[in-house]
């Protein structure tokens, strides 16, 4: 592969000295501990906890309370503008990162970190862009490896937070503190509620009604399923777990 450039994916900066506690009372990640090299995966929730925006949260090892977000590029103006809804009159930009772009690859690379939801999704970094796109490669890895990204396959105030597997791709931390759709959030982990799961699969096992979307060209599709409607599908190792927890 001799492009690394991910072109659907943008870089959102939110800087200024408030930058961390103002997205700490937003995401479901801990910000406040965010150290460079060492990005975490988080969401923008509704209040009811319905994911509108999936993340990748990067400390700027240049500038030290900025926060560099990692987002879809089609859902990067819509993110900007839900942050500065929340801003008020704090003294923060919340702009796009026009000077770096997201890369990816499968290998390790010099100043790459693990992805933070799974290590076989590969090595991500923020660098200038380069020539080509790897966006096509990168998808049809993340689809390989069971793991449901961005708008089209989570939905946008469709799917709760932790039905999008948030906490098996560690993209939530209950211990942070409030964020927004915080309580149901943790109501349905602490009681174990979680009886919908966004899951990958064989084209061939999809349930059209449920189906979010579907991938002909990888014979794969996602689904929004019930639990108990899971037996006997296919689904990728690092989700068995949490469904055999819920079925107890």
């Amino acid at each position: 592969m001799l492009s690394t450039t991910l072109r659907d994916r943008a870089i959102i900066r939110v800087g200024g000295d408030e930058a961390r506690p103002f997205l700490q009372g937003l995401l479901t990640q801990d910000v406040l501990t965010l150290v460079p090299g060492a990005p975490r995966y988080a969401g923008l929730l509704t209040p009811q906890g319905k994911a509108l925006f999936d993340l990748i949260a990067w400390a700027d090892p240049a500038c030290g309370e900025d926060i560099l977000l990692d987002c879809e590029v089609n859902r990067a103006e819509a993110l900007i503008k839900r942050l500065s809804l929340y801003r008020l009159r704090r003294p923060i930009t919340i702009a796009p990162e026009h000077e770096l772009a997201v890369h990816w690859s499968v290998n390790p690379h010099e100043d790459a970190a693990p992805d933070p939801r799974l290590p076989a999704l590969g090595w991500r970094w923020l660098a200038p862009a380069g020539d080509g796109d790897a966006s096509d490669a990168y998808h049809t890895h993340r689809l390989g490896q069971g793991v449901p990204e961005g708008a089209a396959e989570l939905g946008e105030d469709k799917t709760l937070w932790l039905e999008c597997n948030a906490q098996e791709l560690n993209g939530v931390d209950y211990k942070k503190g409030c964020y927004v759709g915080q309580e149901n959030t943790a109501r349905m982990h602490y009681r174990n509620k979680v009886n919908r799961r966004l899951v990958v699969l064989p084209l061939g096992q999809s349930d059209p009604p449920r189906q979010r979307i579907a991938y002909p060209a990888l014979g794969l599709a996602i689904d929004h399923r019930p639990v108990e409607t899971l037996a006997g599908v296919s689904v990728p190792g690092w989700l068995a777990p949490a469904l055999v927890e819920t079925a107890d």
